[in-house]
């Protein structure tokens, strides 16, 4: 089948067309970094069939936030389509290997060997489809002692020392959001499509593969080559910059938080005489390069506390401003939700729009909407009828 003749269903009209229109990806995912691997692939015009267990993906069950579907679920499985399946039973394995014969990707972020026990192991699949291109996302990899972990976002921060450099000089910290699925789910985007980029050339499909481990662990590079390499890992420090000063929250007089960060001593000077409004601290030896400063940090803390609870927030902002200093607010969730760069996309969840917050990457075949995410097995019957091959039959 010409894969350029398959539309999903579920895609709003483009103004213009999308880079993997045409391309099929057949994904046995659930909960996050899998789903959110191949929504970007769906971002970008792939068809995106999503193989679910009869009871679902458990990420469908997370919370009820999106006017009573799961947050999690609607973020990431949008423009997707749903067939339910147990390839365990024939009729349903006849048309999961009728998908994999057309498909262009297969993604799935099961446990280690739970696809080889049934055949449906990647370089298995390589093998009968010599272009397919697989995608298997695990926690700690496929091999070795660590890769029976479970690998749960939260277990992956502390694990990879995440944790230990996140927090207050009191305790350690999570990161607010799952940051390590987020990581894979993206780290397997970029595989995949560098893969689809190497078949153009070669006309041969390959493997990729991304742990949630190893991801963390590349993003914790600069503290490693300190512990490893250099002094030590750099300790907790909350909103402060271990090793840059200034570069941390104050607190202005009506409780706001801001962050502020001095780059350069030009920079410093500045600061000091328009908003310090003393210039005499540019010229002190403890302030007098960013070494010093981190080495005189209480000092340098008193300093710039005293004067920021002096000030209200819109004071403070207004002499930031002036002294050309760059800075950030500290928000909360609901002021993120009235952030003048804030972009937003409407999404149909159920029987209402939401206001969902658009996809990172700007591109010209933007359509201004999300696609829906399916409803369970939405689109069973559908997919079945297109590629069961003649013969078979179908199972209810």
């Amino acid at each position: 089948m010409d894969h350029d003749t398959l539309s999903n269903p579920n895609s709003p009209a483009d103004p213009t067309p999308k880079p993997l229109a045409g391309v099929l990806v057949v994904t046995l995912e659930q909960a996050l970094a899998a789903p959110l691997a191949t929504c970007r692939l769906a971002d970008m015009g792939a068809r995106v069939i999503k193989i679910e267990r009869a009871e679902g993906d458990f990420a469908r069950g997370y919370d009820r936030a999106a006017n009573g579907e799961a947050s999690y679920f609607v973020w990431t499985n949008r423009g997707k389509e749903s067939v339910t399946l147990d390839f365990k039973q024939p009729a349903d394995r006849a048309v999961l290997e009728a998908l994999l014969a057309q498909a262009d990707v297969f993604v799935q972020n099961l446990a280690p060997g739970a696809l080889a026990r049934v055949g449906l192991d990647s370089e298995t699949l390589r093998t009968r489809h010599p272009r397919l291109i697989t995608c298997d996302i695990t926690g700690y990899g496929t091999s070795g002692p660590a890769s029976t972990l479970k690998a749960y976002d939260l277990l992956v921060q502390c694990e990879s020392g995440l944790a230990g450099i996140t927090g207050t000089p009191e305790a350690c910290g999570r990161i607010g959001v799952s940051i390590c699925d987020i990581g894979a789910g993206l780290n397997a985007a970029i595989g995949i499509l560098s893969a689809l980029a190497s078949r153009e050339r070669t006309g041969a499909g390959c493997g990729v593969s991304v742990s949630l481990f190893d991801g963390a662990a590349d993003w914790m590079t600069v503290p490693y080559v300190h512990e490893r390499y250099g002094s030590g890992a750099p300790t907790r420090q909350g909103l402060q910059h271990p090793s840059i000063a200034p570069y941390g929250a104050y607190t202005t007089r009506d409780g706001s938080s801001v962050v502020i960060s001095i780059q350069n001593e030009r920079e410093w000077r500045n600061f000091c005489t328009t908003f310090l409004q003393q210039e005499a601290a540019a010229h002190d030896e403890r302030f007098s390069s960013n070494y010093q400063r981190v080495q005189h940090r209480p000092a340098l803390d008193a300093l710039l506390a005293g004067r920021f609870g002096e000030l209200d927030l819109a004071e403070a902002l207004e002499r930031l401003e002036a002294a050309n200093t760059a800075y950030g607010q500290v928000r909360s969730v609901a002021e993120l939700g009235e952030h003048p760069a804030l972009r937003k996309w409407p999404m149909t969840v159920g029987d209402r729009t939401l206001d969902l917050i658009a996809p990172p990457v700007r591109a010209p075949w933007d359509s201004g909407r999300f696609a829906a995410a399916p409803a369970l097995n939405e689109h069973g019957a559908a997919v079945r009828a297109e590629f069961l091959p003649a013969g078979h039959e179908v199972s209810p």
